[in-house]
This record gives structure tokens, C-alpha cells and sequence, in this order.
């Protein structure tokens, strides 16, 4: 064999080694995690880090939800669409505790209907109370997603109205 086809197996080799180094890098739990989290990152947005349990999917579940069960993402999934939190809590409540469904909710919402959501529903958007969900709740109906975002406007931060908006179904 020449030196020059030598080379050529040699550099073969090297390229499918690499290939192979990249493919085993890629599958590690850091750099999947890493990868879901940037997707987890883009499929939130401004939702304040939370996932849309209408549309979010198991890998996302799993990335952004800390030592959540693979088995509780077919739950989620299963009792879809949501309407309310409530319907979220009584469902998942039939899983996990009172304090396990309050920790999940750090990390999933569920959209809210301007002229339909209940007040629990409401509260999900961050800043308001039982109060002011009242108060919203006795505004409608409105009629338009801007005409409730200004009765909503005085009783949270131009931030909490910012993920508020992301949190609202459209219609």
C-alpha cells in the first residue's frame, strides 16, 4: 500500500471517529438538556418561563419541569384541552398532592379566555390577586384582548402585563 492511500484510510478514520465523538456528545443528558432548554427557552418566550399546557410537548414537560416522571407528561397530555386551572389541579391532583400540583404550577399555565376564565384562572398571570380578578371578572365582557389589557393595565408591572399578554388564547 502507498504512503498516500495510508493517508487517505488514516484521515477516514479520523473524520469517522470524530462523527462518531460528535453523535455520543450530542446523546449526553448536558447537551440534550441543553437543546431542550433552548427549545423549551423559544416555545415560552416572554411566557415567563412557562410552558402552555395546551400545546407544550413531553420533551418540553420533561426539560423545564424539574424531576417530573416521563409518566405525569402523558397525564398532562391526556386531560387536554384545559379551560381552567382548577380543571389542571383537580386532574393532576388525582396523581400527586395538594403541594407536588402547586409545584408544577410554577412551570405551566393555562390559557386564559378573557370573557371566560375564572378567577383562579386569572390569578395565573402574576401580580394579580383574588381582588383584581374580581374586578376583571365584573369588566365583561370585553370587546377586545386590548379592552381587557387596560382594565388589567393598573394592577400589575408593565412586566407581569407583558407575560400576561403571552398567556391570553387567541381567538
Amino acid at each position: 500500500m502507498s504512503p498516500s492511500s495510508l493517508f487517505k484510510r488514516f484521515a477516514v478514520m479520523v473524520c469517522a471517529l470524530a462523527l462518531v465523538a460528535c453523535s455520543v456528545t450530542a446523546n449526553t443528558p448536558a447537551a440534550s438538556s441543553s437543546n431542550s432548554s433552548a427549545q423549551t427557552s423559544s416555545s415560552s418566550g416572554a411566557t415567563g418561563g412557562k410552558l402552555n399546557l395546551n400545546t407544550a410537548s413531553a420533551s418540553q414537560f420533561l426539560a423545564a419541569i424539574p424531576n417530573l416522571p416521563s409518566r405525569m407528561t402523558r397525564e398532562f397530555e391526556e386531560y387536554r384541552p384545559y379551560i381552567s386551572i382548577q380543571q389542571f389541579r383537580r386532574e393532576i391532583g388525582k396523581y400527586v398532592d395538594a403541594t407536588q400540583v402547586a409545584e408544577y404550577e410554577k412551570y405551566v399555565y393555562v390559557p386564559i379566555t378573557i370573557n371566560d376564565s375564572d378567577a383562579a384562572t386569572l390569578q395565573q398571570i402574576p401580580g394579580l390577586d383574588a381582588t383584581e380578578a374580581a374586578a376583571l371578572i365584573a369588566g365583561r365582557p370585553y370587546a377586545s384582548t386590548d379592552a381587557f389589557l387596560e382594565k388589567l393595565t393598573p394592577a400589575v408591572s408593565s412586566d407581569e402585563l407583558a407575560i400576561a399578554k403571552t398567556y391570553l388564547s387567541q381567538p
